[in-house]
């Protein structure tokens, strides 16, 4: 999973700038840390639990969704309460009934929603990042701008019904030609990412196609309805976290649902609630909490959709 991870963080760095690599470090210090403590205090072997390395992937995955020149302190905050609270609280890996990533997004997001939408303008050099991310003062008018989900919000709603969305995204300098400028290509990097981990089989393809679709369809309806109001699904697709979430977030195998149909079902809904979120909601972007949501549904899907025990028929005694 880590090594599929390295095309979207090459292509953050290319974009956006070498900081993302700092608070990657200090993200994976924070988990490895916490995780150790809390094995440490539930009298559990470290060697085994520590070198598997999922402590590591859950940090760099909240670094991946937070912007690159938030404060450390708030991604060693959100990495610890990743791994203490929603990891290990809960019985250690296997046993968090939530997305422990998408858990310290949502929570980081409600505390600090000012720092969390600080994303720096292209060309941003290092020394600058690294000067906010250590604590510098944020005089930040002249390097950071909105996150394209956020400003085509702002624009339509500011516009007042005299702006299509199209004509938004023709004259914003934060889009590209098919989404997020720049993001685009993250996105893609993160989809050849998940193909390498689908190839692997590491992953099913349930998860991610039913997501990827699901925000096609649901996207692709309120387009169809209302073209100058909503965007198209394309720009869902590559804006936002919509790639990294469909390979890599909505993937999890500890807090999503387990049965072949279930899969299909979660994914499916958490796309839903994304563009619902996206569309009509109050944060630009939904997926962490479309996902969180989905998590409590789990127990209820999986017994819906548990297939027959070999020998019975359907739904008779299990």
């Amino acid at each position: 999973v880590l090594l599929a991870l390295v095309p979207g963080i090459a292509a953050y760095v290319w974009y956006f700038g070498a900081g993302i690599l700092v608070n990657l470090a200090i993200a994976s210090a924070a988990a490895l840390a916490g995780e150790a403590a809390m094995l440490h205090a539930r009298g559990r072997p470290m060697g085994i639990f520590l070198a598997d390395l999922s402590a590591i992937v859950t940090a760099w995955l909240i670094v991946l969704t937070f912007p690159p020149i938030v404060p450390w302190w708030i991604t060693a905050g959100a990495t610890l309460f990743a791994i203490v609270i929603v990891k290990q609280l809960y019985g250690g890996l296997g046993q968090n009934p939530f997305n422990p990533a998408m858990a310290a997004y949502a929570i980081t997001i409600v505390a600090f929603p000012a720092l969390m939408s600080q994303w720096p303008h292209a060309g941003v050099d290092f020394a600058s990042q690294l000067d906010l991310i250590l604590g510098g003062e944020r005089t930040l008018d002249a390097i950071t701008g909105a996150t394209p989900l956020d400003a085509l919000r702002t624009a339509m709603h500011s516009a007042a019904g005299t702006q299509t969305v199209a004509q938004v995204l023709a004259g914003g300098t934060a889009f590209g030609l098919f989404g997020g400028r720049g993001r685009e290509w993250i996105a893609v990097a993160y989809l050849l990412g998940g193909l390498y981990l689908w190839q692997q089989r590491i992953i099913s393809w349930h998860m991610p196609a039913a997501f990827i679709s699901g925000i096609v369809v649901v996207a692709g309806l309120l387009h169809l309805i209302n073209a100058d109001q909503f965007a198209a699904p394309i720009f869902h697709l590559l804006s936002g976290g919509t790639m990294l979430a469909a390979f890599f977030i909505v993937t999890d195998p500890v807090s999503g649902a387990t049965t072949p149909r279930g899969k299909l079902i979660f994914a499916a809904g958490a796309a839903l609630v994304t563009v619902v979120i996206r569309t009509f909601g109050a944060y630009p972007d939904g997926i962490a909490f479309a996902v969180l949501l989905m998590n409590i549904c789990v127990p209820l899907i999986d017994m819906w959709t548990q297939p027959p025990v070999f020998g019975h028929k359907k739904g008779g005694p299990p």
